[in-house]
C-alpha cells in the first residue's frame, strides 16, 4: 500500500511539474512573438486603407438594400435544384 501511494504522489509531481513546465513555455514564446512583432511593426508597417471620394452608384449587389434576396438570385437557385432533381430522378 505504501508502495502505490509513493508512486501515485510521484505521478502527481510528474503531472504538475509537466504542467508547470508547459505553461512556462508557452508563456515566454508569447512574450517573444510579440516581441518579435512589435519589431517587426516598426519596418513594416500596414498600410493605410483611403476610402474613394465618389460613391458607387451602380452597386451589383446580390441583396437589395432592406435584406431580401433578390429575383435573379432566387430564380438562378430555382433552376439550379430544378435541374439537379431532374438529373437525379428526385422530381416532385
Amino acid at each position: 500500500m505504501d508502495n502505490m501511494q509513493q508512486q501515485f504522489i510521484e505521478a502527481g509531481t510528474l503531472m504538475l511539474t509537466g504542467m508547470v513546465f508547459v505553461f512556462v513555455f508557452l508563456g515566454v514564446l508569447i512574450v517573444f512573438i510579440n516581441t518579435v512583432l512589435a519589431k517587426l511593426a516598426v519596418k513594416f508597417p500596414d498600410a493605410i486603407a483611403v476610402p474613394s471620394s465618389r460613391p458607387n452608384k451602380k452597386s451589383k449587389s446580390k441583396s437589395t438594400t432592406n435584406g431580401e434576396i433578390s429575383p435573379a438570385v432566387v430564380a438562378a437557385i430555382s433552376g439550379a435544384v430544378k435541374r439537379y432533381r431532374t438529373q437525379h430522378g428526385q422530381d416532385k
